[in-house]
């Protein structure tokens, strides 16, 4: 990523570098990354590894579609990178699950009932989205809200959680 600091020029107009990112928190909640000519609100989604959760964030539109990725938040400039915190904060968590007590089909929706260490959550996904399997053997589960739902062994769970999840594991 090219750096991201501003740049005077003679004539006295701040200008990026071409390919320069940086991100900014407006006042109304949202986070807008400006690239070129170029300036669109985001969300901000994590990608693996998970062993380095503040680092490789994509960075989507409205459509879902990858706006810029953020290999590492410290190159960033000061104030772009305390939006992207602010950005993160409030994004949500990744939630991880002790125990599932209850899961419901409904019409094309799943109603998910855990408890996690954060405390007790519901949440929905669609009926065609699995868990995914995770490399170290654990699921990740994303909800329609993209909130994020960890089962880091679910071979530990206690047995009415296995038995819940038996449909999604192998």
């Amino acid at each position: 990523m090219e750096s991201t600091l501003m740049r005077r020029s003679d004539d006295g107009v701040t200008r990026r570098s071409a390919g320069e990112l940086t991100l900014e928190w407006r006042a109304d909640g949202s986070l807008w990354a400006v690239r070129d000519d170029e300036e669109r609100p985001v969300s901000v989604r994590r990608c693996f590894p998970w062993s380095e959760p503040t680092r490789h964030l994509s960075l989507r539109d409205a459509d879902e579609e990858e706006f810029a990725l953020v290999r590492n938040p410290a190159e960033l400039d000061p104030r772009s990178r305390a939006a992207l915190e602010t950005a993160l904060a409030v994004a949500g968590f990744v939630f991880e699950v002790t125990r599932v007590l209850e899961i419901e089909e409904e019409v094309e929706i799943r109603r998910w009932q855990v408890e996690t260490r954060q405390g007790p959550r519901t949440f929905q996904t669609r009926l065609d989205d699995w868990p995914r399997t995770l490399p170290h053997g654990g699921l990740l589960i994303r909800d329609l809200a993209g909130d994020l739902y960890h089962l880091a062994a679910p071979e530990q769970l206690d047995r009415q959680s296995r038995e819940l999840l038996w449909a999604f594991v192998d």
